[in-house]
């Protein structure tokens, strides 16, 4: 009988196309994710990856085993959540998948509570980006994903997963307080064409938005994936940046967040498989997530 932990394993290669992203997604070390792939080929006495020049691909073999791993852990899946439906109470792994402000703003608290209320059920954070979050859901490797999508730029939900709205997160226009434009009690998007943007790389969420809101005019100068290194070139006195509302640091000495008219608003959502909506530990994280929602 084949070993459940190296057949998720390698699942998880399979989806996430590295060693690397199925450690991050499986909670492992990149090391332990090699380990237990390096198990599985001792016994199956098959290669099931090729390695060649740092990258990993799956070989014929490992594509067969691939998806016949897919199979088994959806019919597990499946059957735990029949169980845990019977039982009536949240028990067995939660995984949560959430973006970083996300994290920060509420879900660490949401999820402390959960763990706490329910001595039962073990839960387990991924912090991960939205598209990447729904990866995990649909492949069963989350049960759950906190998501974020912008009015001009929304999230393509796949159509096996279920959502609902948690609430909605204004962004506003941060500046050095020496720019022409930080005293103003308002801007609009006209005030800021021409402006040398920070903003995260090509796919992030924020991105689109730019491009979206400027016709894809905007200059991006700066490429910058965290927050809080978007606020040091601020606070340097460099370009303009959009940041959203929810888990925002204190803005450092010098730097000013000014609304945006239209006020630009991302919608975060927990999104679920439709299959698995009425587990009990999905319905008891989403209200507590709506609880901790900042209001």
């Amino acid at each position: 009988m084949l070993d459940l932990g190296r057949l998720r394993a390698l699942n998880a290669v399979a989806t996430h196309g590295s060693i690397a992203r199925a450690a991050v997604a499986l909670g492992y070390t990149a090391s332990a994710v090699s380990q237990q792939i390096a198990k599985l080929e001792r016994e199956t006495r098959t290669d099931l990856l090729d390695r060649q020049a740092g990258r990993v691909a799956l070989t014929p073999a490992g594509h067969v085993l691939a998806q016949a791993a897919a199979e088994v852990i959806t019919v597990l899946e499946r059957a735990e959540a029949e169980l845990e439906e019977q039982r009536g109470m949240p028990r067995g792994e939660l995984v949560l998948a959430a973006f970083p402000t996300a994290c920060r703003g509420f879900v660490a608290a949401a999820i402390a509570e959960l763990a706490g209320r329910y001595e039962g059920l073990e839960c387990r954070l991924v912090e991960i980006d939205p598209n990447r979050a729904l990866t995990l859901v649909v492949q069963g490797e989350a049960d759950l994903a906190v998501v974020h999508d912008w009015h001009n730029a929304p999230l393509e939900m796949p159509s096996s997963l279920i959502g609902a709205t948690i609430g909605e997160d204004l962004a506003d226009i941060a500046l050095p307080g020496g720019h022409g434009l930080a005293d103003r009690e308002a801007l609009t998007p006209a005030d800021l064409l021409g402006e040398r943007w920070i903003s995260q790389g090509p796919g992030a969420m924020c991105h689109r938005w730019l491009l979206e809101a400027f016709a894809a005019r905007a200059t991006i100068a700066y490429q910058v994936e965290e927050y809080e290194s978007q606020l040091a070139l601020l606070a340097a006195g460099v370009g303009v940046a959009l940041l959203p509302r929810l888990g925002r640091a204190a803005l450092p000495p010098g730097v000013r967040a000014v609304p945006l008219r239209p006020a630009p608003s991302r919608q975060v959502s927990a999104v679920w498989r439709r299959r698995s909506g009425q587990r009990p530990s999905i319905q008891a994280a989403l209200k507590i997530l709506r609880d901790h929602w900042p209001r």
